[in-house]
């Protein structure tokens, strides 16, 4: 264990662990000088990481869970409850920079930022653009999970979810912007457009593809197709891999003509009252020990390049769990739509439900 630091304008010892220990193994505990009421996503953090921080730190961290990013955002916005940090996704972290909800990140307190690759603060910048905000967590991408069984060789387009070929073998999500999103980027179109009518003409192939649907799913679009049940399925890249380690049938693609590159991230919230204790714990949690614990807990795609280049070439190589560039480079990140695209999606998501 290194020596401890102190960061500027407190009174806080923010330790650096080489390796993974707790009080129960010999490691000392610090005396607990503060806390920090932290809300993220359930089962999206290695919990013993949260003892490790504190032991090493003495900064307690009151833990708060929500299922949705409209859940979380909900119980923040209540007051009932006044937190530190915040996790959640790309959109929702947009809304929280626009609504004057999140402070700057101190990144000069920070000693492992770096291993955050570029291009996940790249990626930030469709809701972050000078990267004051948002540091990166996890990332995905959209796409098939299809069973090689079933299908004509490899599959690299949106075109076979709509050329009829396997009519009844499909699943799609039952998300009204994951769906429109693939008609969209089939079609050539952003997936954050506000014209109307290239919305429309979405919709419009959208019911022309609604026969040879099976059906509109989430969690389960990834059981239906490991359980042989359906073809394929659109499904987050962290669905897949899971997908393939239960049936080895199973590949994953990113179409060519591009998709959703999804970007959770923690925030300072503008009421942290000690933005050096939410700024340790945010480097800790970039330090690479930390990052390949959580990162083995979740198994989604990580922006840590120290974990990634500490990976087998198996799994380095795997789309699922590390997409390539190539995969990504027609991909675009989500951003929070207008109130007038927001309210036309809907209606025309619920006439295509209604068909």
């Amino acid at each position: 264990m290194k020596k401890i630091t102190r960061i500027t304008g407190a009174v806080l010892a923010a330790a650096t662990a080489v390796s993974l220990c707790v009080p129960a193994t010999g490691c000392a505990k610090q005396e607990i000088i503060g806390e920090l009421t932290v809300i993220n996503y359930g089962e999206y953090l290695d919990p013993e990481m949260l003892d490790l921080f504190t032991a090493e730190t003495g900064i307690k961290v009151n833990y708060e869970e929500a299922v949705t990013a409209e859940e979380m955002y909900t119980k923040y916005s209540s007051g009932a409850i006044s937190y530190d940090l915040v996790c959640s996704t790309d959109y929702m972290m947009q809304k929280l920079i626009n609504d004057g909800e999140l402070q700057q990140i101190p990144w000069d307190q920070f000693e492992y930022r770096d291993n955050i690759g570029d291009k996940y603060f790249d990626f930030c910048t469709a809701f972050d653009p000078d990267n004051q905000y948002c540091l990166p967590y996890f990332w995905g991408t959209l796409g098939i999970l299809y069973d090689t069984t079933k299908v004509n060789g490899p599959i690299d387009s949106w075109d076979v979810l709509f050329n009829g070929e396997y009519a009844g073998e499909i699943i799609m999500q039952n998300s009204m912007r994951d769906t429109f999103m693939v008609a969209l980027k089939y079609l050539g179109y952003s997936i954050n457009t506000d014209d109307p009518d290239e919305l429309r003409e979405a919709q419009q192939l959208l019911i022309a593809q609604k026969p040879d649907v099976q059906a509109y799913l989430v969690d389960e679009a990834r059981d239906e197709v490991v359980a042989g049940n359906a073809a394929m399925a659109v499904v987050y890249s962290g669905e897949a891999y899971l997908g393939h380690e239960y049936n080895n049938n199973l590949e994953y693609v990113v179409p060519s003509e591009g998709s959703n590159v999804w970007i959770d991230c923690w925030g300072i919230t503008k009421n942290c009252e000690h933005p050096e204790y939410a700024a340790a714990f945010l480097d800790f949690l970039c330090r690479e020990d930390v990052a390949m614990a959580n990162f083995e807990y979740i198994y989604y795609s990580t922006p840590n390049e120290a974990v990634i280049a500490s990976l087998d070439e198996e799994d380095r190589s795997n789309e699922a769990l590390v997409p390539s560039d190539s995969a990504t480079e027609n991909c675009e990140v989500c951003v929070q739509a207008s109130d007038e695209t927001t309210a036309l999606l809907n209606e025309l998501w619920m006439e295509l439900r209604s068909e």
